[in-house]
């Protein structure tokens, strides 16, 4: 929980979330939250750390979540009433065939896209109550996007991509610079700060992306098949990345993929099929199977 005040009448209002108007006096509290949100420590220890002011142990929760889409007259499901709790700090793989559903999962969660019912929460806040400032609000600070393409800006560097999101969450110049700085060397491109998207390789692309998507210290960050154009290596140091920011930092990392070396570094893979899920595997027990596997006693001949 945070306190905040309101600036008009002085009350103090505890907030798991987002709080626009005082309870009290009605006056507009968003200001105060921009704040709040700017308020962030940038020593190199804290720089990819989860500072959300919640400490609920569920970060994502979805109930009976549904969607569908409509092609004239033809309803197509692509969920069909998805129940799913994400632990907070936890790296969750979303796997499954094409048209499973499990992009319009991981759109609903990062609050791409509104669900046709059901609820999907984003630290016990639900993303379908609010309006177009919270939900842009909620997205720029709770939020980091990792994509296949990279979606980097071609004409920008480096540097100018990390730090785009920050200029829309307020931050200042010299603080923004120094962060953008320091992410790209933590992803290993302190060399390549002024570089264009066209004068980088593809990992290094996809570099940009994740420092990009640690911009203002996300409590999620959401990866959709980051290493679905990226070659073996590449895309095993990709994911070996991921899994040191969700170690160190405590980001909760949530990756779509195709990848089965994401199962190495996931704590949980869900299973999606038919816009249900499927089954969900922890870690712990695909280690007991392999070992089992490997275990298996070899007769003498």
């Amino acid at each position: 929980m945070a306190k905040i005040e309101c600036p008009n009448c002085g009350a103090e209002i505890e907030t798991a979330g987002i709080v626009t108007v005082c309870p009290e006096c009605n006056a507009d509290l968003r200001d105060v939250m921009e704040k709040l949100a700017r308020e962030r420590k940038t020593s190199r220890g804290d720089l990819v750390r989860d500072d959300s002011v919640t400490t609920h142990e569920f970060i994502v929760r979805t109930r009976d979540l549904a969607k569908i889409y409509t092609m004239g007259e033809v309803e197509v499901p692509a969920l069909r009433g998805v129940d799913l709790d994400v632990r907070r700090g936890e790296y969750l793989s979303i796997m499954g065939p094409s048209g499973s559903g499990k992009t319009t999962l991981f759109n609903m969660i990062g609050g791409l896209d509104k669900p046709s019912d059901g609820s999907c929460y984003i630290e016990e806040v639900d993303m379908a109550q609010l309006d177009a400032f919270e939900l842009a609000w909620l997205r720029c600070r709770k939020i980091g996007y990792i994509f296949q393409t990279f979606n980097l800006i071609p004409v920008m560097t480096a540097l100018e991509n990390v730090t785009l999101p920050m200029i829309f969450a307020g931050m200042g110049t010299d603080e923004m610079m120094d962060r953008g700085r320091e992410l790209l060397d933590m992803v290993g491109l302190g060399d390549r700060l002024h570089h264009k998207p066209f004068e980088l390789s593809g990992g290094q692309q996809q570099r940009v992306a994740v420092a990009r998507s640690l911009a203002n210290s996300p409590a999620i960050v959401l990866a959709d098949e980051p290493t679905g154009n990226l070659d073996l290596q590449t895309g095993k140091e990709i994911i070996d990345l991921l899994k040191e920011l969700n170690r160190e930092g405590g980001v909760t990392i949530i990756s779509a993929t195709h990848d089965l070396k994401m199962i190495d570094v996931s704590d949980r893979i869900v299973h999606i099929r038919d816009g249900e899920v499927e089954r969900i595997e922890e870690r712990a027990d695909l280690e007991l199977e392999i070992g089992t596997l490997g275990s298996e006693h070899v007769p003498e001949h």
